[in-house]
């Protein structure tokens, strides 16, 4: 098997994908951040000393996203068309869960983008509550869907 982020020597390179057709791609990724009930209740009214956990955890994940090709060594730079971060409580499992959902029209795939997306709003929620609370896990970060491309619709959940 022929690895395409590796030349006739071995040596690491970015794929050339420029003989790909566009086509849309769509990724979605999710995530967790488990933490004790007390520390969930203060996220959940909005009372931990940093502010509002979501929007600054919604934002940092878009932003991370965007900027996925300075992060990831190989990755393209890509036009994104939609990125979506949403969090919710899950009081059953004392955790935030996360999805990421990363649209775009071109010739590579958004997983990246979804995956990074996740983990960066992770770990603004590990920030946000540190403060109160220094046994935050992060746990759980995958790839649940992928459409698009020559590979097709991938779905893992």
């Amino acid at each position: 098997m022929k690895l395409s982020h590796l030349d006739e020597k071995g040596q690491a390179r970015m794929v050339d994908v420029g003989h790909k057709p566009d086509t849309e791609r769509v990724a979605i990724a999710k995530g967790e951040v488990h933490m004790s009930p007390e520390t969930l209740r203060l996220v959940k009214e909005g009372n931990l000393p940093k502010g509002d956990v979501f929007a600054v955890a919604r934002l940092a994940g878009i932003m991370a996203a965007k900027r996925t090709p300075e992060l990831i060594p190989l990755c393209h730079p890509l036009f994104l068309s939609h990125i979506d971060v949403e969090l919710s409580i899950n009081e059953e499992k004392n955790c935030i869960e996360i999805t990421a959902t990363v649209r775009s029209t071109g010739k590579t795939g958004v997983e990246m983008e979804a995956l990074t997306a996740v983990s960066v709003a992770a770990l603004a929620v590990y920030d946000m509550a540190k403060g109160v609370e220094k046994t935050i896990r992060i746990q759980n970060i995958r790839l649940v869907e992928k459409h698009g491309g020559k590979s097709g619709d991938i779905i893992l959940e």
